[in-house]
């Protein structure tokens, strides 16, 4: 890892970004009996099972992790899912993933989606880096920053044994 290592989000911080959101998902989303949380793996998936856990807290309607691998290397769409595709038909997708930068991962999970008719599809980043290729937006941000394009957002969750973490390098 390079000798410049600039702390964006520590632990806390990125539980309350967290929290924030999902009070966010749950007053676009108060009418609804059921949502589907879709995690880009591997650190999307991270996010979104914490999400998750804070929705089951606070939330009247029932939520759903499915998980969504890409190939983000491909010049083309090409993923594994754990679900029917089917099965999100008129439903709500919170796409989430951890950081935004050219936008083509999210635009690859849209891709998922493309071929079912959808209640309404919100994408959830950690970190918005601001540099996209795509036309991508994001709905739910818990952090945006301006970076230079040489410069590394690095999300470390504890699941991979260290303290949470979101690191400039």
């Amino acid at each position: 890892m390079p000798d410049r290592k600039i702390l964006i989000l520590n632990s806390k911080q990125i539980q309350q970004k967290i929290d924030r959101i999902a009070y966010q998902i749950l007053e676009d989303n108060f009418d609804e009996t059921e949502i589907l949380i879709a995690g880009i793996l591997p650190r999307g998936n991270h996010v979104a099972e914490r999400l998750k856990a804070v929705l089951d807290n606070i939330a009247p309607f029932s939520t759903r992790l499915i998980t969504i691998e890409l190939e983000k290397e491909s010049t083309s769409l090409s993923a594994r899912v754990n679900f029917e595709v089917e099965e999100c038909s008129n439903k709500v997708i919170v796409l989430v993933d951890d950081v935004l930068n050219s936008g083509k991962t999210l635009a690859y999970g849209f891709g998922v989606f493309l071929d079912v008719p959808l209640k309404k599809l919100r994408t959830v980043v950690l970190v918005d880096r601001n540099h996209k290729s795509f036309p991508v937006a994001t709905d739910y941000a818990g952090v945006a920053l301006s970076t230079v394009i040489k410069e590394h957002v690095n999300v470390v969750l504890d699941v991979e044994g260290e303290e949470d973490a979101v690191y400039l390098v």
